[in-house]
């Protein structure tokens, strides 16, 4: 088994943790499997680091200074696993062997960075490579970084192009949880979870794994997320399924679109909750909502509009905070999902406009960490749908 294990700084963030690494490496070694390994930083070093830059530093200065973090985590990884009789060598920027390189603007060179990385994974029957997360070689050789979490995406990236059967992310949490241990009482462990959810779920500030890394897995990619006290790289954590597509969907029934409004209505407690609940213990699902100053949309199948119109119109009398209750229909949905969208600056106004463009009148738009929703005119599914397939 190939595998790409990745450690996070918590996980390096002591000789002794260091140790329990090359633990847990030489224990996959031994049993026969290929292991590269990606290492951050140890601790908070890169913080530290940024820190202590009280001076006016160019990128290139930056990039060289806070690299040191990594380029020590790598250095004592290795040498904890020579102790262990692990034939071991790490890589580095400006190393012959260094796989990561972007292109002139500071893009990940795809071509060439595949190419790299499959020679390092020729002599993984042989030797562990240990290489230094977050870290990139510019076209001029120069040191370059990826950016936040870049070490993840390192290590999912090395796993896509390496073809490892498993990225394993160790880190300082028993894999993706219900909720914030620190937080919320009885949280537990989620044994598997789909790429979408959890890349939502990144987006949105749980940080377990590194949206940018969830871009690269592919659905023969495993990803795993364990605890660095586990000790095993080959079982346990969270496992996380599927991969990103770029998907252009349409909703084959009309919605009705639904409009409660009301003065303050995000001030008030418990306004979104009751609606939304009534609606619920009706047995009428909502497909989507959106919310203004003083109002809130639900979107719900146009079948269910007049029920929903009655249901939603009782809860605007009963609420002195609410005054009116209309309905628009029938509408269309068009739906752009992508694992890329949000790397891509500009990319709402490249959806919306063709459709703009083609004088389609678009009722909303509801975005979230990886979709796009558009909402039109029934009449105007069909040519917003060919639109916007144009564009992927």
């Amino acid at each position: 088994m190939r595998v790409v294990a990745k450690f996070g700084g918590t996980s390096l963030g002591s000789g002794d943790r260091i140790e329990r690494a090359a633990d847990s490496i030489a224990a996959a070694v031994e049993d026969g499997h290929e292991i590269a390994v990606v290492a951050s930083a140890m601790g908070s070093t890169t913080d530290d680091l940024l820190e202590e830059i009280t001076f006016d530093a160019d990128e290139a200065d930056r990039a060289q200074i806070v690299s040191m973090g990594e380029r020590t985590s790598v250095r004592m990884l290795k040498a904890a696993l020579s102790a262990r009789d692990v034939d071991a060598t790490f890589l580095e920027p400006g190393h012959p062997d260094w796989p990561v390189v972007t292109d002139e603007y500071g893009e990940v060179d795809v071509a060439e960075t595949r190419r790299r990385a499959r020679e390092v994974a020729e002599s993984l029957d042989a030797v562990v490579p240990v290489v230094t997360g977050f870290l990139a070689e510019g076209p001029d050789g120069s040191v370059t970084t990826l950016g936040r979490g870049g070490s993840d995406t390192t290590a999912v990236m090395l796993g896509k192009y390496m073809d490892a059967d498993e990225v394993v992310i160790v880190t300082d949490v028993e894999g993706v949880m219900t909720g914030d241990p620190r937080v919320v009482e009885g949280a537990r462990n989620v044994g598997e979870i789909s790429v979408d959810e959890l890349r939502n779920l990144s987006f949105r500030g749980a940080e377990v794994v590194a949206p940018s890394a969830l871009s690269y897995k592919d659905g023969g990619l495993g990803v795993r997320v364990v605890h660095y006290q586990h000790g095993d790289l080959l079982s346990g954590g969270t496992s996380v399924e599927g991969e990103f597509e770029n998907l252009v969907d349409m909703r084959e029934r009309p919605l009705a679109c639904l409009t409660v409004a009301g003065r303050a209505i995000r001030n008030r407690p418990g306004v979104f909750q009751s609606l939304s609940a009534a609606l619920g213990e009706s047995d009428i699902n909502i497909d989507a909502v959106a919310s203004g100053m003083d109002s809130v949309t639900f979107y719900v199948d146009e079948d269910e509009a007049e029920r929903a119109e009655n249901i939603l119109h009782r809860e605007v009398i009963a609420a002195e905070e609410l005054s009116s209750v209309t309905v628009d229909s029938p509408l269309a949905v068009i739906r752009v999902t992508g694992g890329e969208l949000p790397n891509q600056p500009g990319v709402i106004s490249e959806i919306v406009e063709p459709v703009t463009e083609a004088r389609i009148n678009l009722h909303d738009i509801i975005t979230s960490a990886t979709s796009v929703a558009l909402f039109v005119d029934w009449d105007d599914r069909e040519e917003t749908l060919e639109l916007t397939q144009d564009l992927f």
